[in-house]
């Protein structure tokens, strides 16, 4: 290679480095006073371990306000394995992610900055499910029972309020051409057309005076009905309770929308009568991402393995043209599509007027898997460095005093060729930390330890290339050709030596936790870098020496 080109190259590498270093400002959406606010605030490219500067430390156990769960240490053991893909997948290194005792789990992570986004996605449920509405007006026929319950309830429940859903979810469509329907970005257009038509009203006569029938009216497809918002909570309330429910037809559920409905400035929320038994659950996803499509706006695709994809086209094929729901966590995203023909293994979820951070959370649940039992957050605090100042500025103090001794043997010993082996050593320090910084790896005490001991690696292939450079001279040849048969017969050894180091690093990172796999990214990543500062940067240094001192070069200080 020409030296013009090893200078850009090596220059180029240099200006990428310290662009990858440099801290920038990036724009987070944070909960302030109740309210996501779009913030600014400068990152540092390199993030630190726990052991280095703290974190977030939550507490999770099993939610038994819905149900008791029999055997908690059980469940807790099956939503560690969710609970560990999820913060795998939420981009946080060396996490600590384990259980204590036998209901509760403790998840550790280093560095956040929205604790309420990490929150939300280690407690959320994430269960979806591909349900068909109800065909058989199951809940107009029920009506007269569900109103002689709810006038024997009303003592109980008829002041309960129940959180209100309105601001959850996305609307969910499918990428196949089969299946077409009304979805979240559709909503004014069918408002638009309602309030020309008719009112919710017109569809379903008032029964009796009880609280459905006077609250609830037929929608425009089968097993939806509207509910004024006016009437939503109390109407939520009286769904929720096991006697309504058990007053429906064997095999039939309530579920609410994500969604709301203005007509003729009257807001209505949907609910829906579904089918209990789905056609395909969310385990049989495989994949899903956040994209953003012109024409739907945000959304995330997702794919099906191969046996669901065989059963989803076998069930959608004996459901063609009925309204298929998609649920996720026993909410309806957006309108249910009509079934137009079989849909085998990919569609799509729109996400409406969400944003892209919001897919992303979605697609990252989804991948992850659903939560065998639901979870509650019974602690979130933050936490400092587990080391502790002594012991991080003992840790400081050492590696400085490490790179300073190998410095001063450097120029001491092999003098102006152990200045070119420090100019390199700094060209490595550089990359390696921009190559850390890539990798999105966090800096941790032991990694710390294992950057210092990549250092003494780095320097290792100069004494060997000085040193063949050094016989080489003795036997009376020229510079130019003893730096050039240093180079070429050192390399076998140096190259030999940094692949079992870096073989034994891979192993430890494949197989270690925590700190271990911490040491193990930092010494890869040394490794790497110190053989091509060690060889490619410490050698074109020399061929530019040489060639500033060419018919003055006699000898060479080494």
């Amino acid at each position: 290679m020409k030296l013009s080109y090893r200078i850009g190259l090596i220059l180029a590498l240099v200006a990428l480095s310290i662009w990858m270093l440099v801290p920038r400002n990036v724009h987070e959406k944070r909960l302030v006073n109740g309210a996501t606010r779009d913030t600014v605030v400068k990152r540092t490219p390199l993030k630190y371990g726990l052991d280095l500067q703290g974190g977030m430390h939550v507490a999770l156990e099993v939610d038994e306000s819905k149900g008791a769960v029999a055997n908690k240490s059980d469940a807790i053991d099956r939503a560690l394995k969710v609970v560990r893909n999820r913060v795998d997948q939420f981009g946080v290194s060396e996490p600590v992610v384990q259980k204590v005792g036998t209901d509760r789990i403790i998840v550790d992570l280093p560095g956040i900055s929205d604790a309420n986004r990490a929150r939300d996605l280690l407690q959320k449920s994430a269960y979806l499910e591909f349900q068909i509405t109800d065909k058989t007006d199951a809940l107009v026929r029920s009506l007269p029972k569900l109103d002689a319950i709810a006038k024997q309830l009303a003592g109980v429940v008829g002041g309960a309020s129940p959180t209100d859903a309105s601001a959850a979810g996305p609307g969910v469509t499918s990428t196949d051409k089969a299946l077409t329907g009304l979805f979240g970005g559709d909503t004014s257009k069918k408002a638009a057309t309602a309030g020309k038509d008719s009112t919710p009203s017109d569809t379903l006569s008032l029964l009796s005076q009880g609280i459905f029938s006077r609250s609830i009216q037929r929608g425009d497809m089968p097993g939806e009905y509207y509910v004024p918002q006016s009437a939503y909570n109390q109407i939520a309330a009286l769904v929720a309770r096991p006697e309504i429910q058990a007053a429906l037809p064997p095999r039939k559920v309530f579920r609410w929308s994500n969604d709301s409905l203005p007509i003729q400035g009257t807001t209505y929320r949907m609910l829906y009568v579904l089918d209990a038994d789905p056609m395909i659950t969310g385990e049989a996803i495989t994949d899903a991402k956040p994209q953003q499509d012109p024409t739907d706006g945000t959304v995330v695709t997702f794919t099906l393995s191969n046996e669901g994809g065989r059963v989803f086209k076998r069930q959608t094929s004996a459901h063609i043209k009925d309204y298929m729901a998609i649920v996720l966590d026993q909410q309806v995203m957006g309108r249910p599509p009509i079934i137009q023909g079989a849909i085998s293994t990919r569609g799509q979820i729109t996400m409406g007027r969400r944003d892209l951070q919001a897919a992303q959370d979605l697609a990252l649940v989804l991948r992850a898997g659903a939560l065998p039992v639901p979870l509650k957050v019974a602690e979130v605090r933050e936490i400092g460095a587990s080391l502790g100042a002594d012991s991080i500025r003992a840790g400081r103090n050492a590696g400085l005093l490490a790179v300073a001794l190998v410095v001063i043997i450097m120029l001491v010993y092999y003098r102006f060729s152990g200045f070119l082996a420090v100019v390199g050593l700094a060209l490595y320090v550089l990359y390696t930390l921009a190559t850390l910084s890539g990798f999105d790896a966090v800096l941790t005490l032991p990694g710390l330890a294992g950057f210092v001991l990549s250092i003494g690696i780095a320097v290792d292939a100069n004494v060997l290339i000085f040193e063949r450079i050094r016989e080489e001279l003795d036997r009376g040849k020229t510079v130019r050709t003893a730096i050039d048969e240093g180079f070429r017969h050192a390399m076998p050894a140096i190259i030999d030596s940094n692949v079992s180091t870096m073989l034994t690093a891979a192993v430890l990172y494949q197989w270690g936790s925590g700190p271990v796999r911490g040491f193990a990214v930092t010494l890869i990543a040394g490794i790497a870098a110190s053989m091509f500062t060690g060889i490619f940067v410490v050698r074109t240094l020399y061929l530019l020496w040489l060639q500033r001192k060419q018919g003055a070069v006699q000898t060479v200080s080494i």
